[in-house]
């Protein structure tokens, strides 16, 4: 689970959904643009919930990791739609897998002259 930090609130979503939204909302700053979205949200006593966020770019949102004894937040519509939207307005989304980079792997080797 996610919680997602504005203005002067949070709410609990899940993980996906938290991200997705992020990504949306840069590729929405990036164009000067904006659009308002509702997400599914987990409340303090598990019930689930929604929340509307208006995205654009004055958002300012932060997202932190948070246990919960509840069950993740899954609406993978959703997480498509946010994915397929920022993909169109040009914000490609990033892959990281477990897998070492040839950057990583690079190793430098200097000589130096102490004469």
């Amino acid at each position: 689970m996610e919680r997602i930090h504005y203005v002067d609130g949070s709410v609990v979503t899940g993980t996906a959904i938290a991200q997705s939204l992020l990504r949306f909302g840069e590729a929405l700053a990036r164009r000067q643009s904006s659009a308002t979205v509702r997400i599914p949200t987990r409340q303090a006593d598990g019930a689930v919930g929604s929340a509307t966020f208006l995205l654009g770019p004055a958002s300012q949102m932060v997202t932190e990791s948070e246990s919960s004894p509840y069950d993740e937040l899954i609406d993978e519509a959703l997480v498509a739609s946010f994915e397929r939207e920022a993909s169109l307005i040009g914000v490609p989304r990033v892959q990281i897998d477990d897998q070492p980079t040839a950057a990583a792997e690079l190793s430098v080797s200097l000589d130096v002259d102490e004469s």
